[in-house]
C-alpha cells in the first residue's frame, strides 16, 4: 500500500480557506507566504511518503479492524 500526500488539498485550504496572503502581511510573517507553506508541504509529502509510508508495512498487511 503506498501513500501519497494530499498536497493539493491542503494548499487549496491553505490558500482560499486559511487566506495565508492575509496573514502574510501581518508583521512579522512576512515569510509566510503561500510559496514558503508549498515549499514546507512539499518536503513533508517527501519524508511522508518515502520514510515514514514504508514503516507501517506491518500494520498494512494486517490492519486492526
Amino acid at each position: 500500500m503506498t501513500y501519497k500526500a494530499p498536497i493539493k488539498d491542503m494548499l487549496f485550504g491553505i490558500k482560499h480557506i486559511a487566506n495565508i496572503d492575509a496573514i502574510a502581511q501581518i508583521p512579522g510573517f512576512e515569510d509566510a507566504g503561500f510559496d514558503t507553506a508549498q515549499a514546507v508541504l512539499e518536503e513533508c509529502a517527501k519524508f511522508n511518503e518515502g520514510v515514514l509510508s514504508p514503516l507501517n508495512w506491518e500494520g498494512d498487511k494486517n490492519p486492526s479492524f
